[in-house]
């Protein structure tokens, strides 16, 4: 008995051959080959694999955990586009402080954005050990000051696979610990499609020359 060969019957799945040789294949199977039965159920299941994975869209709320968890990557950190404006307005380890902000105690940094449309004040304060730190913020959105930044969904990454995901509470608060990588990202998720991207590297190491990406 003469077989088909497993190019021939990806050609069939992918009705690629003539009328003629498809009416011989479907013959060969329906004499009961077991081999070459084998082989196109194969290739079926391939192609109805690859049509479901052409449809499928994962949830979004995965995504965002997906590219916060791994923005560490030098690929994807070397392609990054700017997500909006971020001005620094303050930054204990670059500046005394300014009056009326508190003052902050060795392991501790203070600092004060503007990222439209919010105005974002973060804490980063080590833990004992050193081993996690906590990120506490409040978000003031610009447009609406009456109303705060209640309800913001947030997420906070250390750049090393550790992700936390948050919302602000009524007053535009929250509080968060992760593990101490020395970098941290906090992700902004407003009433626009654009996020917005605070990027820290060595977030607690203080330094005269450093320098902050914010995008």
């Amino acid at each position: 008995m003469k077989h088909f060969t497993a190019e021939e019957w990806i050609d069939l799945v992918n009705q690629l051959v003539s009328p003629s040789q498809r009416q011989a294949m479907e013959s060969h199977l329906e004499k009961g080959c077991p081999r070459c039965a084998t082989v196109f159920s194969r290739w079926q299941r391939v192609r109805r694999a690859v049509e479901a994975e052409a449809s499928y869209q994962p949830p979004q709320e995965a995504v965002r955990i997906a590219k916060a968890a791994f923005a560490g990557s030098e690929w994807v950190r070397d392609r990054r586009t700017g997500s909006g404006v971020i001005e620094l307005l303050f930054d204990s380890f670059l500046q005394p402080a300014l009056e009326g902000v508190r003052s902050v105690g060795p392991g501790t940094r203070r600092m004060l954005y503007r990222a439209d449309p919010f105005q974002v004040d973060l804490q980063v304060e080590a833990q004992t050990g050193g081993r996690t730190v906590v990120v506490t913020g409040q978000l003031l959105d610009l447009r609406h000051p009456e109303a705060g930044g209640r309800d913001v969904p947030l997420v906070l990454s250390n750049l090393r696979g550790r992700v936390v995901q948050a919302t602000t509470n009524k007053f535009g608060e929250f509080r968060e610990e992760i593990e101490n990588s020395g970098d941290l990202e906090l992700v902004i998720h407003g009433t626009s499609d654009r996020a917005l991207t605070i990027l820290l590297h060595d977030v607690l190491i203080q330094s005269a020359d450093r320098k902050h990406e914010n995008q």
